[in-house]
């Protein structure tokens, strides 16, 4: 149990990736809301620190793992670091080798340090190809509370912890103030969470056949912008490709201000439902069982591949592993399927 007071400081760590991160986020304010005079420090990547520039009484510390805090002695290194913050508490929200080492090297401070449990066992039942136990399994949101609450902080996160919303401020790009923003992200860490661009491309098609939409492209890397470039000129001019283009910030400033953002089981729905975006999200060979569902979103924004034609789904839970054949499996959601979805939450009267 973490000591309690105004000197009260707990170190907080998820050093990736950027959609398991950005899922802390509605579990930290539901923190700082309940314990107003708790302080906070997140030891995470430098690019993930403007998801929480608003939260007060949080500060990111920096894990350079692939610097000056690679490898053992790198780690040592941080630790130093660490123990000069006056901690009090440890919620290990990662449970990695860095972490665990991490704790070997606080063994002897006498510090809370509580890891979380990731439902290891229970995961595997849901993926095995036989004697499946297809059932909802507990959140990430709901296993990262539950590290807190082992400390002595116990939460419950609801609805109002939400960032808010921030002005967009872009110098590169224009996007139409008169019409309704909807972000997609069309792509994931792996194929086999990666709905097909052909499909996609007939789903933007769809959306701005909706003279009131614009559809606003998310991605990173250099191949992406260029199959999201071609994307955006083929659809036309009710199209915008941000990818490449804006800082992460910028991007973030974007994604408050949607009215619907399309994802795929990955970071950028996350991001948005931080900021009560709905979010509409594909799912391949994972799926939402798993618990890692963007944060509130109803069940029906869940568009999941047809387990009638892939009964073996899901089969992984990150998206690296699948059967001969299974790749394919996210293309079994009709791209009317998604439109459908998009328009009952948008309320558009709309053919």
């Amino acid at each position: 149990m973490a000591k309690k007071g105004n000197n009260a400081h707990v170190l907080i760590i998820r050093l990736s990736a950027m959609g398991d991160v950005a899922m802390l986020a509605p579990v930290v304010l539901a923190l700082t809301k309940t314990y107003p005079d708790l302080k906070l420090t997140l030891l995470t990547r430098a690019r993930f620190a403007p998801i929480f520039k608003d939260i007060s009484n949080l500060t990111v510390l920096e894990a350079d793992v692939k610097g000056a805090h690679k490898g053992v002695f790198g780690l040592y290194r941080l630790y130093c670091i660490l123990r000069q913050q006056q901690l009090t508490a440890i919620a290990d929200v990662h449970h990695v080798l860095r972490s665990t080492i991490l704790k070997l090297f606080f063994t002897f401070s006498k510090i809370p340090f509580v890891q979380i449990d990731k439902g290891r066992k229970e995961k595997r039942r849901l993926i095995r190809p036989k004697n499946k136990c297809f059932k909802a399994l507990k959140s990430t949101h709901q296993r990262y509370a539950d590290v807190f609450g082992k400390l002595g902080y116990p939460i419950k996160i609801n609805d109002n912890h939400r960032l808010q919303k921030a002005p967009v401020k872009l110098k590169k790009i224009v996007l139409p103030s008169n019409k309704i923003l909807i972000g997609i992200a069309p792509y994931a860490a792996y194929t086999s969470k990666t709905y097909p661009l052909e499909l996609m491309r007939q789903v933007m098609s769809m959306l701005v056949a909706w003279e009131q939409v614009h559809l606003v492209l998310f991605g990173g890397g250099e191949k992406e912008v260029g199959q999201l470039n071609e994307l955006a000129q083929d659809v036309g001019s009710s199209v915008t490709n941000v990818a490449g283009k804006l800082s992460f910030l910028e991007e973030l400033q974007i994604i408050s201000n949607l009215k619907v953002m399309l994802a795929m089981d990955s970071g950028n729905g996350h991001l948005a439902a931080n900021y009560g975006v709905p979010v509409v999200t594909l799912w391949g060979v994972t799926h939402p069982f798993a618990g890692f569902a963007p944060f509130g979103q109803p069940k029906e924004n869940s568009l999941c591949a047809d387990r009638d034609q892939f009964p073996q789904l899901p089969t992984s839970i990150y998206g690296n592993s699948y059967p001969e054949g299974y790749e394919t499996a996210i293309a079994s959601i009709h791209p009317n399927t998604i439109v459908q979805r998009i328009k009952r939450i948008l309320q558009l009267d709309v053919p």
